[in-house]
């Protein structure tokens, strides 16, 4: 089995359908299909029963949260990679999958692909840190897009599954421990998956929930002295931009002057 393609599901009838005919459009048949639904009360539960011929796997019970359900279809997967495509996402294409892994062999534990984001503002494309060698420093200031992000399973055995302590930053803190640890990734120059941003992560609501968590992750794995450059790495950054922008601003200027002269 190539790869184990895992839906979490709550209460969210119209994406899960939505999610699972994504999943079985795919023109690549080597792959499992598993959905853990948290106890739906809308419907959810009917839908997957209509579907169950196609689902290798599935359960409609409560749970404790996001990644608990993502861990119980770890637990359950049996690929060599896993795929999370949550309730609502869709593949980008139906030969997403063939694309990715039809006569392909990788040495990367990490495979990242492009995300494409549906928001209010339209269509926009994540390059989920583009075609180059990403670093510790990338994973401190940012993350990998996780339902961009195919995950050989065996990390999950050498890391550990996601920590069901937190609510929103678990998959960041999985890609963070495996970069500590040397895991290389390969960059897909794929579309791979269209993202509903609707989630909890991109919920401002819970925007000073995540940045807590995350300093709470990075006081356990990264050491102050370590952290003391990173940071001052980040502002030399942020400081940068300001400068680019800065000097971008003053071109447009320019030319808007010259143009009235």
């Amino acid at each position: 089995m190539k790869v184990s393609v895992i839906t979490i599901n709550y209460n969210n009838a119209k994406g899960i359908e939505k999610t699972i005919k994504s999943v079985i459009a795919q023109s690549y048949d080597d792959y499992e299909y598993i959905v853990i639904d948290g106890g739906s009360t809308d419907g959810s539960k009917e839908i997957l029963e209509s579907f169950s011929e196609k689902i290798a796997y599935w359960v409609s019970e409560p749970d404790k949260g996001i990644y608990m359900a993502m861990n119980k279809g770890i637990a359950r997967a049996k690929g060599e990679y896993c795929h999370f495509l949550n309730s609502g996402d869709i593949y980008a294409n139906n030969d997403v999958l063939s694309d990715v892994f039809h006569n392909k062999d990788y040495i990367e534990p990490l495979l990242r692909g492009i995300q494409i984001c549906d928001s209010e503002k339209g269509f926009f494309r994540w390059y989920n840190q583009g075609n180059r060698d990403i670093t510790l420093y990338d994973l401190y200031r940012d993350t990998l897009q996780h339902q961009a992000t195919f995950i050989r399973r065996s990390l999950f055995q050498k890391y550990g599954f996601y920590d069901e302590v937190y609510k929103i930053v678990s998959d960041w803190k999985f890609f963070l421990k495996t970069m500590l640890g040397g895991e290389t990734s390969f960059y897909l120059n794929h579309d791979i998956v269209v993202f509903d941003m609707t989630g909890i992560s991109n919920n401002p609501v819970f925007h000073d929930l995540m940045y807590k968590e995350r300093y709470e992750v990075l006081d356990e794995l990264i050491p102050k002295t370590i952290r003391d450059d990173y940071d001052r790495l980040l502002l030399m950054d942020k400081e940068a931009r300001k400068y680019r922008r800065y000097i971008r601003l003053g071109k447009f200027m320019n030319r808007l002057k010259w143009k009235k002269n």
